[in-house]
């Protein structure tokens, strides 16, 4: 799953180059690989909530059962991806394990300025009805209520990897202990010297293939 639509990269991009991660996992590990795109972002219709794209994360797991009924389930997500995949995860018993990378423990900077978020979401184009959201406090709420802490919390029972870099400019390390402190038996991994991007850093796609390599012979 990919992450939030910034400055530099709106919602018509954002999450363009997955497909080729997808690829890779479903070519090194021998699995197949699902790569949705949330409401807003792509070619996908709708505009950005937070718990609708937690929606859009259920309904992949849901196409991923029907779709390959005798598999397990991995979720493996960037940024607000990660978070909204493990909010997904912890409530469907399909999902064996998830990985997040580079993902907040919570949206509460989201939820204290609702405005400011809305008209970020409006300039990168993740929120294109001019109307929306018609219910403001409630698409406030679910900034306030979401939590991935609480999602790694749900999710103790299950395999948990966490990769942060060090030098993140937009989420602190502390938001990666947090939810692995959460979780309790999560693998967290800290990369010296990356930044956010982690999806163009070859030592977390490195982790993330070793991981998901080993937890599967479980």
């Amino acid at each position: 799953m990919h992450g939030f639509p910034s400055g530099t990269v709106n919602a018509s991009k954002i999450g363009a180059d997955l497909p080729e991660l997808a690829d890779r996992i479903a070519t090194t590990m021998g699995w197949q690989a699902v790569c949705p795109f949330m409401r807003g972002c792509g070619t996908s219709e709708g505009d950005f909530s937070l718990a609708g794209w937690v929606s859009d994360v259920r309904a992949a797991v849901s196409y991923a059962e029907r779709s390959f009924p005798d598999s397990p389930i991995w979720i493996v997500g960037f940024g607000t991806g990660g978070a909204v995949g493990l909010m997904a995860a912890a409530d469907s018993s399909s999902v064996h394990g998830a990985a997040v990378l580079a993902t907040p423990a919570d949206f509460d900077d989201w939820a204290n300025r609702p405005d400011q978020l809305i008209v970020h979401s409006r300039k990168v184009n993740v929120i294109k009805d001019p109307q929306f959201p018609r219910d403001r406090k409630g698409w406030r709420n679910e900034l306030q209520t979401l939590s991935t802490v609480h999602a790694a919390r749900k999710f103790s029972d299950r395999p948990l990897l966490v990769i942060h870099g060090s030098e993140d400019e937009l989420v602190p390390t502390l938001d990666a202990r947090a939810v692995a402190d959460a979780h309790a038996g999560a693998d967290l991994r800290i990369i010296n010297g990356a930044g956010h991007q982690l999806r163009h850093d070859p030592r977390a796609l490195a982790m993330l293939l070793g991981w998901l390599d080993r937890h599967s012979q479980l």
